[in-house]
């Protein structure tokens, strides 16, 4: 027997085995491979977290040009940022900033006597 008709007969004899490791080959490829089910769900999760964040900087987008149009033609906008931001006052106002009182339990003052004692 030659080699090619060996072959041929190898080959008649496994082919069920051959198809059916094609098969498994290609089924492999649709679920695990770059283009397959886990990859599209992967792309598709992704897909939507960037939609969600073109709708938030939408959103703070319209915020901002609200501010924008609002400075630009309410003078009390204007004036609540240059008094609470920018510490201003008209002619003859005075300003008096008092500090903010810190939270949580150590807030609370020391008397000068336990002051001492506990350094």
């Amino acid at each position: 027997m030659r080699f090619g008709e060996q072959l041929r007969e190898f080959l008649r004899r496994n082919a069920i085995w051959f198809l059916a490791a094609g098969l498994a080959w290609l089924v492999l490829q649709d679920v695990f491979g770059t283009h397959g089910v886990l990859a599209m769900r992967r792309s598709a999760k992704e897909a939507a977290d960037i939609r969600r964040e073109i709708d938030r900087l939408d959103t703070e987008n319209r915020e901002l040009q609200d501010r924008v149009r609002s400075l630009k033609t309410d003078p009390a906008a204007i004036e609540r940022i240059a008094r609470e931001e920018m510490g201003l006052a008209r002619p003859s106002e005075y300003i008096f900033k008092i500090p903010a009182k810190p939270e949580g339990p150590s807030s609370a003052p020391v008397p000068p006597d336990d002051a001492a004692k506990n350094p």
